[in-house]
């Protein structure tokens, strides 16, 4: 067997601190926007709530608690041999309120230790500097993102973690899925920070009551400032940064050869994948930039110097997640609900347990488009399936629909390999079951290692391998060629 991926090709797993890590009150941490977000189902939304409320859950408290656990879970993916490990940080554990000036030194030293532990292990760090994970201090006192304020802070953070983990990190994400902050619900409360005045509110994927469309773009463009600042930045502390951006991929097809339908087709991807990457890599918002928030009744102002900036802070590679793939049409009665991203239902196309569309060959035809597009390294840093995992009595537990799911998908990127496109490497999406950050559940298994905790946050957390353990360590072994 030969196989399509370059050598080093970068294979590991993927998590984030809010879903995964727990100690939500340990060591000085203070509390981020997730800390305020009730669990749900994939019927009852999450609620984004004014403090802790008593009475509710909330997932992210404890989580998977890898902050106690972090030393047996990178056990467990070096044994699958991960060459790379994607994680985020939290940012309320190094700065508790997030506008203070020196960081928490706990914080700070509890990351150094499992930094360090990769190195031991042979695992590269890929760190997502911001995942979801603002400081509620910086979202109740200043907005969140909204406030231009806030590219001071986040430059602050960036600073700390480009010293402190000098030579133990050197892959950096700026924000991830920076374009969710085109949506409304979601891409306020997670995104930016941007929270409604309310004790208790829904947490929608698309519009809601609440939403200025002009306030949260602009809460993009912070964003986008500050991700250029940061990747400067970087550069300037350590040459060996590698710095990248990470997108909420999704591949669009026209529900039919309508040419309305190819037009929205066009626009979906657009406005969904290209407004945010162009500015993040090639410096500058795009020619169609303008009138796209023009129909939003947004007006920017993008002054000299923030040009000058965008265009000096550029990305050193493209990251992005891939789940599912949608289908535009005019007609509205085709709209439905399910995937992450609205659209028209594709009929040559299965469905997740949760309705994600599944579509391997879309992963393919993204990842071509993205690369014709943009020339720089491009890297799948979260591709999975959620599913309802069951525990056989003798312990074991048989998931080959997942690796059905990413084999299919693997085999699409190979050949968009083998048609040029240049990839760094894949981390499969909650390699350790954690919670979902749709619904905040449990039951939405990703993992190749099962933890006992259910949506209730009852269970030992013992940890267990799934058959996609194995699986997955031989794909690692073989470097992509043995996907039997």
């Amino acid at each position: 067997m030969t196989s399509s991926f370059p050598e080093g090709f970068l294979w590991g797993g993927a998590t984030a601190a809010n879903q995964c890590e727990g100690g939500y009150d340990c060591d000085g941490k203070g509390l981020s926007v997730p800390d305020v977000i009730t669990g749900g189902t994939v019927t009852e939304p999450r609620h984004v709530t004014d403090g802790v409320l008593p009475g509710r859950n909330y997932p992210s408290h404890e989580a998977v608690d890898m902050y106690h656990h972090y030393k047996d879970d990178l056990a467990l993916f070096a044994e699958m041999g991960f060459k790379c490990y994607r994680l985020s940080i939290n940012w309320s554990r190094l700065f508790p309120e997030g506008d203070e000036a020196e960081p928490n030194q706990a914080g700070v030293e509890f990351y150094r230790g499992v930094f360090e532990e990769c190195k031991r292990l042979g695992i590269e760090p890929l760190v997502t500097i911001s995942h979801y994970e603002l400081p509620l201090g910086l979202a109740k006192k200043y907005g969140g993102w909204s406030n231009r304020k806030l590219v001071d802070f986040y430059l602050t953070y960036c600073k700390t973690l480009f010293t402190e983990y000098k030579g133990l990190v050197r892959l950096w994400l700026t924000f991830n899925e920076i374009n969710c902050a085109t949506m409304g619900g979601f891409g306020n409360i997670m995104g930016l920070g941007i929270l409604p005045e309310t004790e208790d509110w829904p947490m929608s994927f698309g519009a809601c009551e609440w939403d200025d469309p002009q306030r949260r773009y602009e809460g993009l463009h912070n964003q986008f400032v500050a991700s250029a600042k940061a990747v400067r930045l970087g550069h300037s502390i350590d040459p060996d940064n590698r710095i990248g951006c990470m997108i909420a991929g999704n591949a669009t097809y026209p529900y039919s050869c309508n040419p309305d339908d190819v037009l929205a087709a066009q626009s979906d991807q657009r406005e969904r994948n290209f407004f945010c990457g162009d500015v993040q890599v090639r410096g500058a918002y795009p020619a169609w930039g303008e009138s796209y928030l023009a129909r939003q009744g947004v007006t920017l102002e993008v002054s000299e110097e923030d040009a000058a900036t965008l265009k000096a802070g550029t990305v050193d590679f493209y990251s992005f997640s891939y789940y599912m793939s949608s289908t535009a049409s005019t007609d509205p009665k085709l709209v439905e609900g399910g995937n992450l991203f609205a659209g028209a239902g594709n009929p040559y196309l299965e469905k997740s347990d949760w309705g994600w569309a599944i579509d391997p060959k879309g992963l393919r035809y993204y990842l071509e488009e993205v690369y014709d597009r943009y020339q720089v390294p491009l890297m799948v840093v979260e591709n999975g399936l959620g599913a309802v995992d069951e525990v056989e009595a003798d312990g074991s537990i048989h998931d080959p629909y997942r690796i059905d799911y990413l084999r299919k998908h693997i085999e699409q990127m190979a050949i968009a390999v083998e048609h040029g496109v240049d990839l760094m490497g894949y981390t499969m999406w909650g390699c350790i079951d954690l919670v979902s950050a749709s619904t905040g559940e449990m039951k939405k298994r990703y993992g190749f290692v099962y933890v006992d905790k259910d949506n209730d946050g009852n269970g030992t957390l013992a940890r267990s391998r799934k058959d996609s353990f194995d699986w997955y360590k031989k794909v690692i072994a073989t470097n992509g060629a043995d996907l039997d």
